[in-house]
């Protein structure tokens, strides 16, 4: 009876490897699926931040053309789209598996965010400005962009809650950390700072 018993105990241990083996495929393999996804919302995310960038220089290009209009206002707006320009592909690249690198992004995009607002705001006191049907066609699709762009960053923090959520529950944690940076948790948009504060316009001759 023991020697039966025994004969089990090699097939038994081959049997509980091969569910682990199983195991670790199959989260392996639910691990990619769900990078893949939030690595595909961030390049929409990106999508959109270049449509705002590449509509940048038209409505710069349309302000200055304003009589007395304020050169610090699109002079900031061009400066900001500057340094989002300087940030490197591999800053980018990387900001999924970084959350510094993710920062540094978000902060360049945010701060040119906030000088397309306060410029569209200003443009309030220009009356030439809002009788421009160009400048009026750029402001609409300013507008959209910025709505793309909220929505899209919404979508990516979604898509990143639900890796983190797999990601972190036990026992995918322990596989997840056992490849480094390749599964690492995914950083979050967050609220552009002091964006429930409407900007101050000075109307002012």
């Amino acid at each position: 009876m023991q020697q039966r018993r025994a004969s089990y105990v090699p097939w038994a241990i081959l049997a509980i490897i091969v569910v682990i083996v199983l195991w670790i495929f199959a989260t392996y393999n639910s691990l990619v699926t769900s990078d893949q996804a939030v690595q595909a919302q961030w390049a929409q995310v990106q999508t959109a931040y270049q449509r705002r960038a590449d509509l940048i220089p038209n409505l710069v290009a349309t302000v200055k053309g304003a009589a007395n209009f304020e050169k610090s206002t699109y002079i900031a707006v061009a400066q900001a789209r500057a340094q989002v320009g300087q940030i490197s592909p591999q800053v980018v690249q990387n900001a999924l598996r970084n959350p510094q690198a993710f920062a540094q992004y978000q902060h360049a995009q945010d701060t040119l965010g906030t000088a397309l607002t306060h410029l569209l705001a200003v443009t309030e006191n220009y009356p030439q400005l809002q009788a421009n049907q160009d400048f009026l066609t750029l402001q609409a699709q300013l507008e959209g962009t910025e709505n793309r762009i909220a929505v899209e960053r919404r979508r990516y923090n979604l898509q990143a809650q639900a890796f983190n959520t797999q990601r972190n529950t036990a026992p995918t944690v322990f596989l997840a950390n056992f490849f480094g940076t390749e599964f690492a948790s995914k950083p979050y948009f967050q609220a552009t700072q002091g964006a429930q504060t409407a900007p101050a316009v000075n109307f002012s001759p």
